[in-house]
């Protein structure tokens, strides 16, 4: 079952950015993840306003290739970073429509 994570984020530092990139790039892509979208071009439709610089929607094949990907241990320091140099929130959604 694929599932997605979706995410906002809003540097407070940009210092992590410049390695963050190039090598999450490649850890997504080694746990089978693709972006979707990662953009600053979006606009909130409803809702009390939850402002973010970026939106990221990233696809993964499996709840597992998510998580593998989060306990990477190649990802742990880029995690930090982006944590402590940015205002993030990470949900990981499951490809389904439990109201169908």
């Amino acid at each position: 079952m694929r599932y997605y994570s979706v995410l906002d984020v809003t540097p407070t530092s940009d210092a992590w950015i410049p390695a963050y990139v190039p090598t999450v790039n490649l850890l997504i892509a080694k746990h089978g993840g693709k972006y979707l979208a990662r953009t600053a071009s979006h606009e909130q439709l409803e809702g009390e306003k939850k402002d973010a610089a970026v939106r990221v929607i990233l696809e993964w094949p499996s709840k597992e290739a998510a998580q593998n990907f989060m306990e990477d241990p190649e990802y742990a320091p880029h995690l930090k970073a982006r944590t402590e140099g940015a205002v993030c929130h990470h949900y990981l959604i499951e490809a389904k429509d439990d109201l169908a």
